[in-house]
């Protein structure tokens, strides 16, 4: 262990010296000060871990004293001791950013856990979390290789999900890489599992067919809203993972109490254009086009009047209730949602399609800023937590919370992080897509995709009687041979859509009911 300066203000010293020699027996170095002055005069020359602050002092006291301290050395762990149990004094000193606070008479092992807990805190959580996760490893290996079922592939996914979380908090682990190499052979299981189910769930020849996109709104959403009711707000963050919501969760949280939730599917191809219109007509994509024409499925399909589709499915539904859809697309249509949203609750069902992660998202591919910031899974977990901060969104759920509206959070399809390339070559009419690929011809490395010959099998529009979808797995993506080099190290390591993988194909489904907020 390095060694630890801890520096102990108290004008009783002299009856603490039981507690000081028990903490350098235990390898700290510890120097005392009896005045706040004195406490401060040590910090201006000696380099110091940790401060233990006695409240009531001659001269400055405590409080005055971690005052000073913290004007100087704001991030220098100060622990509060004191005799007093005044709730006032104990405001204070929280209020001042105390890192513990204790009350006389303390033992000395009192000391040491709180010297522990401030200053080995990262050390002792990585260690613990890099045990439970090599523990658990075992586990979900022999998981990840069982015959599993739709809910149990969730329960899985939802697992390496934690223990991603876990180990980003405890950074250094080492365990990192091995948790990669795990998420990647679950999804190669994964691709095998929906590759050999889809087209059974889509076409009604399964009995245990999941939730999926043009089944979301039908079976969850839809039995919640009733004419003349408190009305039931549905928020759609495209493109937006799991880890991706149990990131801002937390933040929620503060106004928001989850119900439920759950992992649904979504339909191929995982993109805007098919998932997130089967999500806002309740129907799948061919459904869409014989109702609604074509004009719904290009990759750079700017149609946004979902509003004709989430009517259609209320209708369709046999559902006799107003409805309202709002599509957010910059930060100044966020604004004025927030400054107007009260104007739009006489509505029994309002949904608000937000788009910021899948903005974030392209923009990675696009902008040197964006990859710098989001070069890793944390990191574009961390942009999207600090987006969310600072959001128009946020402010919009803190007023739908004040006003108790009760709130259905999900999204359209998720991205996977690319780094495997995938030859493939179609003529000039084939879609720009990175993770699945529609035409005519199309020559590819069969081992890396799921292939639908007959698009009518998979309910997803035919433009030419020859044409077929390739869907790319794992991590793959899809580059032409033309400069291959050149877009294959433009692309690699951003995220895509499209394809078949845990993280764009299990996305979430949370309805939240409002906190009571003082």
């Amino acid at each position: 262990m390095n060694e630890i300066n801890i520096l102990w203000a108290d004008d009783e010293i002299d009856l603490l010296k039981p507690h000081i020699l028990f903490l350098e027996e235990k390898g700290y170095r510890v120097f005392t000060a009896t005045s706040g002055d004195d406490a401060l005069e040590y910090l201006e020359y000696q380099p110091i871990d940790i401060v233990f602050l006695d409240e009531n002092m001659p001269g400055l006291t405590g409080l005055e004293t971690l005052t000073k301290i913290k004007e100087t050395f704001s991030s220098l762990p100060v622990v509060m001791i004191t005799k007093s149990e005044e709730e006032h004094i104990m405001e204070d000193a929280i209020g001042s950013k105390i890192s513990d606070y204790l009350i006389k008479p303390v033992n000395p092992k009192q000391i040491l856990l709180s010297v522990k807990k401030n200053l080995d805190t990262r050390r002792l959580v990585r260690e613990k979390t890099s045990s439970e996760y090599q523990q658990e490893f075992r586990q979900l290996s022999m998981r990840i290789n069982d015959r599993l079922d739709a809910d149990e592939w969730t329960e899985v996914y939802r697992k390496l999900v934690y223990w991603e979380l876990e180990l980003d908090k405890s950074k250094g682990s080492g365990m990192g890489d091995i948790l990669s190499m795990q998420k990647e052979e679950a999804n190669n299981s994964f691709c095998r599992f929906y590759e050999d189910n889809y087209l059974d769930w889509i076409n009604g020849r399964s009995e245990v067919a999941p939730i999926m996109s043009h089944t979301l709104f039908p079976k969850r959403i839809l039995p919640q809203v009733k004419d003349g009711e408190d009305p039931l707000v549905v928020i759609c963050i495209d493109n937006m993972r799991y880890d991706q919501w149990k990131t801002i969760e937390p933040i929620i949280s503060n106004y928001y109490r989850s119900e439920s939730e759950e992992l649904y599917y979504s339909i191929l191809p995982t993109a805007t254009s098919f998932s997130r219109n089967a999500l806002f007509s309740g129907l799948l994509p061919t459904e869409i086009e014989s109702r609604y024409g074509k004009q719904w499925f290009t990759d750079d399909n700017d149609f946004t009047e979902e509003q004709v589709l989430l009517e259609g499915m209320v209708k369709l539904y046999g559902k006799s209730v107003k409805s309202e859809f709002i599509h957010v697309s910059n930060i100044e249509e966020g604004k004025k949602l927030a400054d107007t949203l009260y104007n739009h609750l006489h509505n029994d069902l309002l949904v608000i399609s937000y788009n910021f992660v899948d903005m974030m998202t392209h923009a990675k591919t696009d902008m040197e800023v964006i990859k710098e910031l989001a070069d890793d899974e944390s990191a574009y977990r961390s942009v999207s937590r600090s987006w969310f901060d600072h959001s128009p969104l946020l402010e919009i759920i803190q007023k739908l919370a004040e006003k108790k509206v009760r709130v259905n959070l999900t999204t359209d399809h998720g991205s996977i992080r690319v780094s495997d390339p995938s030859k493939v070559i179609g003529d000039r009419n084939t879609n720009t897509n990175l993770r699945y690929k529609q035409g005519k011809n199309l020559d590819y490395q069969k081992r890396d995709v799921f292939v639908v010959d007959d698009p009518r099998e998979a309910h997803l529009p035919a433009p030419n009687m020859n044409t077929e979808y390739i869907f790319s797995k794992g991590d793959k993506y899809f580059i032409y041979p033309n400069n291959y080099n050149h877009f294959v190290q433009f692309y690699k390591d951003t995220f895509q859509h499209g394809g078949i993988s845990l993280e764009e194909v299990l996305i979430p489904f949370v309805t939240l009911s409002p906190k009571n907020i003082l």
